[in-house]
């Protein structure tokens, strides 16, 4: 026996050899394309849909203008340096009415006269008028932040509404492709039948006339799938032709709300309603940055020069080179015809419109929520009643299928069972997928992801 199998062993290895796939660099099993789901398109079209980065700029400005606020309260520093030379050097002229040596020309300064200067500045009081602004700047880079949280919200439910879109079309696809199939089938039984002369050319007609139109649909649902793929793309500052791929939702299930939860929810968290008090609370602090005319404005400043005949103001024959000096300025404008009382008013006033708004912001955020609420429930139950007609359209089809086969029925009877089952399905994947994007709409409304 071994000495079998070593005589053969050559052949064996050989053989071996030649019948071993063989995978060369780059070869092997074709990768299928990566499938995008929900939570990763999201993820990138919250990244980098230009919404969401508008946002984050309006953000970094409303920091950058918070630093500037606050700059006002601190000490200002500056620095001068001038040179001026005179067509004539400055004199006096001394008149000696004692002396008989008449009036006397004495010289007081240089033709080239040089100075520079260093100093600051410090506010102390201003009647609330900086520490107000900066406050204003401060609720300026909150409402940055909410209406970039707002951004985020209105692409999560587009990306939602778009993902979902495709999944329907890819559905509509489906069931174009299978009307296109099962009526080719009718056909080819129908031209059969005619050649037999068990039925007449004209039903012959109808089931080519129906296969044309399907295919018809066919293309049209093709191209439906095509845009709802560059819509999210879209979304995703991607290539408007690229061939993106989505992943189905698994296992899904109808969830459970209640309205006013919804209600407490959609008021608590709209970023519409935050921005909203925050504008009320900006608009008392312009009231009281508005009041702060009414106070004098008091500060502090310091100064050192120096004067002189050279470039670097050091010397000089008629005044002292350098001096320094510290003091405090007090200004109160008091009267200007009623300004800064119609500038109080008119912060008042545009507070309580603000106020107005958020009320009637408020009742639009309810009715909003219960509209979608109700397309919820709406499309949650047709879910169900689609379900069944789909169910009874497919038994109606496969029976009136049979029936003409057996010559018990005409073309026309499993024409129009298609276009039932057709309907069906179509009336099923639209409640299906509208279902999720009444959800996202709901999710939107209440202030949710």
């Amino acid at each position: 026996m071994k000495s079998r199998i070593a005589k053969y062993l050559p052949l064996i290895i050989i053989l071996t050899f030649f019948t071993t796939p063989v995978f060369s660099e780059g070869s092997g099993p074709k990768r299928q394309p990566h499938k995008l789901t929900l939570m990763e398109a999201i993820q990138i079209a919250t990244h980098n849909n230009y919404l969401v980065k508008e946002t984050i700029e309006k953000q970094r400005a409303a920091v950058e203008a918070e630093k500037s606020a606050t700059a006002d309260l601190l000490p200002k520093l500056s620095a001068s340096y001038s040179y001026t030379r005179l067509k004539h050097s400055p004199y006096a002229i001394f008149n000696y009415s004692q002396l008989p040596i008449g009036p006397q020309k004495v010289a007081i300064g240089d033709k080239d006269n040089y100075g520079w200067d260093v100093g600051f500045t410090q506010p102390i009081f201003t009647g609330f008028a900086l520490i107000t602004k900066r406050k204003i700047a401060q609720l300026g880079v909150s409402v940055s932040k909410i209406e970039r949280e707002q951004a985020i919200l209105d692409i999560t439910k587009r990306v939602k509404i778009a993902y979902y879109r495709i999944l329907l079309a890819k559905r509509l696809v489906e069931v174009a492709r299978e009307e296109v199939k099962q009526l080719q089938s009718h056909v080819h039984d129908a031209q059969l039948f005619y050649k037999q002369e068990l039925i007449p050319r004209n039903d012959l007609l109808k089931s080519q006339v129906a296969l044309a139109q399907a295919k018809q649909k066919l293309a049209r649902a093709k191209s439906s799938f095509k845009v709802a793929v560059s819509a999210l793309n879209t979304l995703l500052s991607w290539d408007v032709t690229k061939n993106t791929r989505v992943e189905d939702i698994p296992g899904f299930e109808p969830s459970e709300y209640n309205e006013k939860a919804l209600f407490k929810k959609a008021l608590k968290n709209r970023p519409e309603l935050k921005i909203l008090k925050t504008a009320i609370h900006e608009a008392e602090l312009g009231i009281k940055m508005a009041k702060s005319a009414y106070y004098p404005k008091i500060f502090a400043f310091g100064r050192y020069e120096q004067k002189g005949d050279d470039l670097l103001a050091t010397s000089s024959d008629y005044t002292n080179t350098h001096n320094a000096a510290v003091g405090i300025q007090a200004k109160w404008t008091f009267f200007e015809w009623g300004k800064t009382r119609a500038e109080v008013k008119r912060n008042f006033h545009q507070k309580n419109a603000l106020v107005e708004r958020f009320r009637g912001i408020e009742d639009s955020i309810k009715l909003e929520v219960r509209d979608a609420y109700q397309k919820l429930n709406v499309a949650k139950e047709n879910i169900e009643t689609a379900k069944k007609a789909l169910l009874q359209a497919r038994e109606n089809f496969r029976i009136t299928n049979l029936q003409y086969q057996q010559q018990v029925t005409t073309s026309t009877e499993v024409l129009d069972a298609r276009t039932y089952l057709t309907q069906a399905q179509v009336n099923y994947y639209g409640a299906l997928y509208g279902y999720m994007m009444a959800e996202a709409e709901l999710a939107r409304a209440i202030g949710s992801k």
